[in-house]
């Protein structure tokens, strides 16, 4: 008899599958854009999907210039508070921040996360340093979650902005008419362009072998279970090894979906039209400017959701996309 064999199952790619340090995704990388200077990320809370008829935008589609009916998913996306500004410069040990600056005047639900800051250094010492000693240019940005419903807690997450431009100078520039001041999604992104959604899963805790990696189960005359591995590997190497299959935590890990298209970008004056019969389900209603994207994007409800410039982008942006149809119906029961 031939002995069976099968590929292993779970990739390990995804490992150690193990709980998200956070429950908001960290932006690790930037990718290089050069068109002009912007912020290269932003934040938004997830609210749920519906579904939406567009006119296929895909060219090279089938299906292209015809009425389809496809998933989306709905982000409701508040403005971001500038808080304060860093200049990166590198050494043999990597990027190290060389100058950092905080606006004098801040937003009252900043310190819920932070200390009341106290601006004790010399005029002398907060002086920016030369552009050539500059590498990086990032914005300190929290959000605004008390603007938002949907949300239980009012307590801002804080984080890192990438800026990007031609040159130095440009960013530096760039960075300094922003501090203090909010941002909307419309300075980040527009319809029609790709981004890169990252995002912590939903959490399923801890689960037995066949749900977590899918395996067979075993035969059924099996002696004492079936929903287990067969071994947990050979006498040599004599230790388990790493890559077996074995029970756990499942979800609540970050993972980042490439290439997420825009399908639209709202006001706050415009939610009715995304706004589905008694609130979206677990959310309620969307009374803040909002997105819209094409198909569905890691992590529950009501969790924050960060957006990247695409790392990965195949072809150019669309720069119309029709929707002659949303969905307002009720999703309770769906």
């Amino acid at each position: 008899m031939a002995t069976p064999h099968h590929p292993r199952r779970g990739s390990t790619a995804y490992y150690p599958r193990v709980r998200a340090k956070s429950q908001q995704g960290s932006l690790r990388s930037w990718p290089e854009v050069h068109d002009k200077a912007k912020i290269q990320a932003f934040a938004g809370y997830k609210v749920g999907m519906t579904h939406v008829e567009m006119i296929d935008y895909r060219q090279h589609s089938v299906t292209a210039g015809q009425n389809l009916m496809s998933a989306a998913t709905i982000i409701e996306v508040p403005p971001l508070t500038v808080a304060g500004i860093r200049y990166y410069g590198s050494d043999e040990n990597g990027l190290r921040v060389i100058y950092e600056s905080w606006a004098e005047k801040q937003k009252d639900d900043i310190y819920r996360r932070i200390p009341l800051r106290e601006v004790s250094e010399s005029k002398e010492s907060r002086q920016p340093p030369e552009v050539s000693l500059v590498d990086e240019v990032r914005l300190i940005v929290h959000t605004n979650p008390g603007m938002v419903t949907g949300i239980p807690s009012k307590t801002p997450e804080i984080f890192e902005i990438n800026v990007s431009g031609k040159t130095i100078a440009e960013k530096i520039e760039y960075a300094a008419s922003k501090v203090g001041k909010d941002l909307s999604f419309t300075e980040f992104s527009s319809v029609g362009h790709f981004v890169d959604v990252i995002g912590v899963t939903k959490g399923k805790g801890f689960t037995g072998h066949v749900e977590r990696f899918g395996v067979k189960l075993l035969p059924r005359k099996n002696r004492k279970h079936r929903r287990m591995i067969g071994t947990l590997g050979p006498w040599h190497p004599d230790w388990v090894r790493n890559t077996v299959p074995q029970a756990g935590q499942m979800g609540y890990q970050q993972r980042t979906a490439h290439n997420i298209r825009i399908l639209k970008v709202g006001t706050k004056d415009e939610a009715d039209s995304i706004n589905v019969k008694g609130g979206h389900v677990g959310y309620g209603l969307v009374r803040n400017d909002f997105i819209l994207v094409h198909g569905s994007i890691p992590g529950p409800s009501k969790r924050l959701i960060k957006f990247r410039d695409a790392a990965r982008a195949k072809g150019k942006a669309v720069q119309e996309i029709k929707l002659p149809y949303v969905s307002l119906e009720s999703k309770q029961g769906d």
